[in-house]
């Protein structure tokens, strides 16, 4: 027959609950054949589209019938499971009559819906059962004594790369071989165990068989059922016989496949683990994807040299037939609606739109039965001969070795030996009647107890019923507990326990379950050392089980206490059924950690999931590392953005940005740690499984090499802590020292880090501390430095001794750098004293913004060494260790937060409440010389006479005070150098006698080359000034930094303020001393040691500068109001360090306030003032800024 394409269906399933809980939007559309997708994260751009065969829309517009089958509501194009069936499922039966072999496959990510198509769901059953029932419905009504039908059924899963037949008990090591036909070059697995059927029932109770044994496994052995491909194979013959009396055998093999989940194998992130290669996840998947490519490009016609990939997993040997071969076959997709999953649903749909392209020439498998019987008896002959000649002759292939010659040829006589006993096994089935076959199975079949059957026995006692993480695979396993005592443990035991369960952490004697009329108790066996949870809490003795509680037995097996005797003892918050997802949420909140979704963020519910996913992961790796004695032990660690290791990031970059989900390995022999990525930790624990399957069939897993060790890991940096740096103090040209926590990922101290920040130029060089603004946005458009030193630091724990370093990363010039301290060894006190100057071309907007609301994280790392361990450890085994472990951490843990807490976030605030401690000392310090002046004022207009107090001109004093800005007048030390040194040379009795000696000078002197344009009468107050200049340089300076006693300045309150600055500009920065004498308060000079005081910390160490507070100045013009008051003070006494200011303010306040009321009073009576000359604004004092000398 000619070529057909592979039939392509992709159906779409509703919210499931975790997707309604996070509020998820419908990305997938559907119209006749066309399946769009549109993207969350580009809401403008144009969805994709895909045609296929079919595209099936279950997502909505159903309604459920009285006995639970869902069916569309009125005029929705719902698809019901029977339509689904009358698609794909009628199509595969009717070409099984015909004699072709079909395939139907079930593609799809982890719950998007494939086992519900393939299997289905209570009553409303799927496409494999469907099926099923139809084929026997239409056996039942032959008539045709001449035709009779054999069905047989087998059914098997591949995990890990090894096949396990789900029909039988017992299983090889390694799993069942797959061999090759030498003569047809098809795949089949060797005694694979092919059942007799005879009805729908027979197939549905084998199913049930299959399904348990699913379950037992995926517990015992730790696998995860989301990782396995699931493989249903009916073979349905038609034997016809001829009016000659020959018979003719139609032949047709249905293989109805659910492959595991297609999470996207980048989709774990992990990146850079040198055993990822190493790891089955996903292989077999990969590989398929492969072949249907190789396939599609095939059927194009695109390449015409193509090697199909088949050899390069199980299942693509075992589909090798279903594509590209001789079978009909239908690929289902399916379909997340939501847009938490567009990754991976568009993966899955272009992977659908690839297979389509697929075509296979199937044929009708009809042959006479003599034939077929002396075809195989020829090839067993041929066979024999081939084995009896000494094996199969090689011939030499190009570039291979002797060796892999013989490997080859050994391969191919096994194949032979396998193939010629199967030929064997068929020409005895041939000789043993079909019914003498069917009433043997049968037999065996009515003997199979699926383990809950008995409804009602389910009415009458007490019983557990297993949870899995696969629904399908949920109460799957019963137990009912009798009158009496249960025992819980291993089938090696000695009595046989009752319950019999294998696994991690699962004791010979485990547990014992008490029945007393209907009152169920258990208790832990004593001296075995048994792990057992009831409802997320060790089990410590004897304990009273209740209706719907949750036991954990070991690592893996997780059951729910059924009591129909005692139902009202269920507690009432409990959910109407108890899902894996519920015990394990509730596992996790027992931990510590937050399990409600009310409220949390899409990133918040992201890190739920993860931590619920991963939490039972970690015990299970645990109980491995005990069981085989690896010295390591596991934990699942929360890392806040703000403590991870890197860059800068503002707070609102640091709560919106995704927790980190790691999980923390720790050698418990040296105290050596690693911290692995989820997606690191997954495939490591993949590997695990593995290597404790080899450990399970017998082999010796305790000398391996140590690279192929998934427990271990080459020592590296720990990371110890982090340290945020917060930058406000630069948005107003302020340098601070400060020494900061190190707080690991528990908010637990580490030690301390003490660092600089200072504005500088561009060669680090930092500028006077008078570079000081008020408004930040007097910086924009203009170039920054500044520099970042990491001076010293202090860590606490001994075993980082080893080697010091901090990493960090900051954007220079535009562009990301990582910057890295030399490494401290040999000491705990490293000194560091390393700097790093970072400049912004062009200060912009976004900087400020930085600059006021962000940090950078600066990481300390520790050096690791295999160092040799205790040797009273060395006697102690893995659970023991873990043990001592978990009774230190419990200490040391007694009054502090829980070690998966988020940290840095106690250590933020203190800096924030830091910064703005430093921050309102300078605004104070203004303060206090502003009011001070006013006070001058009022004094002074108190004294004069009542007939000289004019109220206008007093007035207008007191605004102008208190609405200036305080020009700032300075200069170097070093122009009054200059002056000293032209006093010395020359003599000054006028300036016109030593006009010539002054241009000598000039020449000499640039500076005073740029004073040129000077007072003559001012030259010799400049030298009058000296000694102020001088006493106010050394209060000034702290004597510790050189240059900072060079700058004089000076904050001009009055309303000669613009006439002031006026002349400093004239005279190039020179004025009166008298003119600004009464602008200096030698008693105020202590008030910047007494505010330092206050933020001094126990280590001597300065405020971490961050944050500021501002201080409205309106109070000193107006009637505050008592409750704006009352406000400010709240506002301004959050923390005790600024009541210190805050009460200073006040007082001063006070001192002033009749003249306040006073002017209060005037102004509310005045409507407007004239003025006798025009005075400069406020905004044009702003801008009235210069440097100056001051001059007696």
């Amino acid at each position: 027959m000619p070529d057909e394409s592979v039939k392509v269906a992709v159906r779409v399933r509703p919210f499931n609950q975790r997707e309604k809980d996070r509020s998820a939007k419908l990305i997938i559309k559907m119209q006749g054949q066309m399946t769009s997708i549109s993207n969350p994260e580009a809401p403008n751009e144009e969805p994709k589209s895909f045609s296929f065969d079919y595209s099936y829309w279950s997502h909505d517009g159903f309604k459920e019938r009285s006995d639970g089958i869902l069916e569309p509501a009125g005029g929705s194009n719902y698809s019901s499971q029977r339509r689904v069936f009358e698609d794909l499922g009628q199509g595969v039966l009717d070409n099984a009559f015909e004699g072709y072999n079909c395939s139907l496959f079930a593609y799809g990510q982890t719950g998007s819906g494939k086992s519900y198509s393939m299997v289905g769901y209570g009553q409303n059953k799927g496409i494999v059962p469907i099926t099923c029932d139809e084929m026997f419905k239409s056996i039942d009504k032959n008539t045709d004594s001449n035709k009779r039908f054999e069905v047989t059924f087998s059914m098997l899963e591949i995990y890990n790369e090894q096949v396990r037949d789900l029909l039988s008990k017992d299983n090889p090591k390694g799993g069942l071989n797959v061999r090759q036909n030498p003569k047809l070059g098809l795949f089949y697995v060797e005694n694979l165990k092919r059942v007799p059927v005879g009805s729908y029932a027979e197939i549905e109770k084998r199913t049930e068989q299959g399904t348990a044994s699913r379950t037992v496994a995926s517990t015992n052995m730790n696998a995860t059922s989301s990782r396995a491909h699931t493989v249903v194979t009916i073979t349905f013959d038609q034997i016809i016989k001829s009016e000659s009396g020959s018979e003719t055998k139609k032949s047709s093999v249905m293989n109805l496949v659910d492959l595991a989940g297609s999470e996207r194998a980048d989709s774990t992130g992990a990146t850079g683990d040198r055993l990822k290669e190493g790891a089955n996840i996903n292989k077999s998947l990969s590989a398929l994807g492969n072949v249907i490519s190789a396939l599609a490009d095939l059927s194009m016609g695109t390449k015409k040299k193509i090697m199909v990939p088949y050899r390069d997993s199980i299942l693509t040997k075992l589909l090798q037939n279903a594509l590209g071969g001789n079978s009909k076959t239908i690929m289902i997709a399916a379909l997340s609606p939501a847009d938490i999953n567009y990754d991976e649903t568009l993966s899955t749909l272009r992977y659908a739109d690839r297979a389509k392209k697929i075509k296979n020439k199937a044929v009708v498998n009809e042959n006479p039965l003599d034939k077929l019987i002396r075809e195989l008896k020829e090839e067993n002959e041929r066979l024999k001969k081939a084995m009896e000649g000494g094996g199969v002759m090689m011939q030499e292939g190009a570039g291979l070795t002797p060796e892999e010659l013989e490997k080859m040829r050994k391969q191919m006589e096994e194949d032979i030996r396998a193939q010629l006993m199967a030929n064997q096994a068929m020409l005895a089935d041939n000789e043993e009647s079909w019914n003498e076959k069917l009433a043997e199975a049968r037999t065996e079949t009515d003997k199979i107890d699926t383990g809950g059957a008995d409804d009602k026995r389910k009415n009458k006692e007490p019983y557990l019923i297993n949870l899995n993480e696969d629904p399908m695979l949920s109460g799957v396993i019963c137990h009912f507990l009798n009158n009496g005592e249960t025992s819980v443990g291993r089938k090696d035991a000695s009595p046989v326990p009752n319950i019999c369960l294998s696994g991690l952490s699962i004791q010979k004697q485990h547990a014992v379950i008490f029945n007393k009329k209907g009152v169920i108790e258990i208790e832990s066996v004593s001296g075995s050392g048994s792990k057992t949870k009831i409802n997320g809490l060790p089990l410590t003795g004897r304990k009273a089980l209740c209706h719907k509680d949750r036991i954990l037995f070991g690592s893996n097996h997780m059951y729910v206490l059924m009591n129909p005797l005692k139902p009202d003892t269920a507690d009432n918050s409990l959910p109407k059924e108890i899902t894996w997802e519920y015990a394990q949420k509730e596992i996790a909140q027992v931990k510590g950690f937050a399990t409600g979704s009310a409220g949390l963020s899409k990133e918040q519910q992201i890190v739920q999931e993860q931590v619920l996913e991963i939490l039972p992961m970690v015990s299970e790796v645990n109980a491995v590392s005990e069981e085989l004695n690896k010295q390591k032990s596991f934990e699942v660690v929360l890392i806040s953005a703000a403590a991870q290791e890197g860059g800068d990031v503002t707070q609102s970059q640091a709560s919106n940005e995704l927790v980190l989900v790691t999980v923390k390995m720790k050698n418990l022999l040296n105290g050596n740690t690693w911290l692995w990525e989820r997606g690191k930790f997954i495939t490591r624990r993949y590997l695990i499984q593995e290597l404790y399957q080899k450990f399970l069939d017998g082999e010796d897993v305790s000398n391996i090499p140590k690279e192929q060790d998934p427990f271990w890991e080459p020592t590296e940096d720990v990371l110890i802590g982090t340290s945020n740096l917060f930058l406000q103090s630069l948005s107003y040209c302020l340098d601070f020292m400060d020494t900061l926590n190190i707080s690991d990922y528990k908010g637990q101290e580490e030690g301390q880090l003490k660092v600089k920040l200072e504005p500088c130029d561009n060669k680090g060089k930092p500028i006077d501390e008078e570079a000081f603004v008020d408004d930040p946005h007097e910086l924009l458009n203009k170039p920054y430095h500044f520099k970042l030193t990491v001076e010293t630091a202090n860590i606490h724990k001994s075993r980082f001794s080893k080697g010091i370093l901090v990493k960090y990363s900051v954007k220079n010039n535009g562009k990301m750098e990582e910057v890295k301290t030399p490494t401290m060894k040999n000491t705990l006190t490293p000194t560091f004293n390393h700097s790093k100057v970072i400049s912004i071309p062009k200060l912009k907007q976004e900087n400020l913004d930085f600059f006021e609301s962000g940090c950078i994280t600066l990481s300390v790392y520790g050096i690791q060494e295999d160092t040799m361990p205790d040797p009273k450890l060395l006697k102690l085994n893995t659970r023991e260790l873990r043990q001592m472990e978990t009774m230190e951490n419990t200490t040391a843990n007694a009054s502090g937060r829980r070690a998966t807490m988020f940290g840095n976030e106690i250590a933020s605030d203190t800096s924030h409440l830091k910064t703005e401690v430093v921050l309102l000392q300078r605004k104070y310090e203004r303060l206090q010389q502003k009011e001070r002046r006013m006070q001058q004022i009022c004094e002074e207009w108190s004294k004069k006479p009542d007939g000289e107090k004019e109220f206008e001109p007093f007035y207008r004093a007191v605004s102008a005070v208190a609405n200036s800005t305080g020009t700032r007048l300075k200069t170097r030390v070093q122009m009054l150098n200059q002056m000293l040194k032209l006093q010395k040379s020359v003599a000054l009795p006028s300036y016109k006698d030593n006009s010539s000696s002054m241009l000598r000078m000039q020449k000499d002197s640039p500076d005073l080359q740029r004073q040129k344009t000077m007072d003559p009468s001012m030259l010799s107050k400049v030298l009058q000034g000296q000694k102020f200049v001088r006493k106010m340089a050394m209060e000034k300076s702290d004597g510790k930094h050189v240059g900072d006693g060079d700058t004089i300045s000076l904050f001009v309150f009055d309303e000669n303020e613009h006439e002031l600055a006026q002349e400093a500009s004239q005279n190039n920065g020179v004025v009166d001393y008298h003119k600004v004498a009464k602008h200096h308060y030698p008693d105020l000079q202590t008030s910047k040691a007494k505010t330092d005081s206050v933020i001094q910390e126990k280590d001597d160490s300065q405020g971490d500068q961050d944050s500021f507070g501002s201080v409205d100045l309106a109070p000193y013009m107006n009637t505050a109001n008592s409750q704006d008051s009352a406000d400010r003070s709240k506002k301004f006494s959050q923390n005790g360090k600024r009541t210190a200011f805050l009460s200073d303010i006040n007082t001063k306040r006070e001192a002033i306030k009749p003249v306040r009321n006073a002017v209060s009073e005037y102004s509310a009576n005045k409507t407007s003032t004239a003025t006798n000359g025009k005075r400069p604004s406020s905004a044009e004092n702003n801008k009235t800024e210069s440097s100056a000398c001051v001059i007696q």
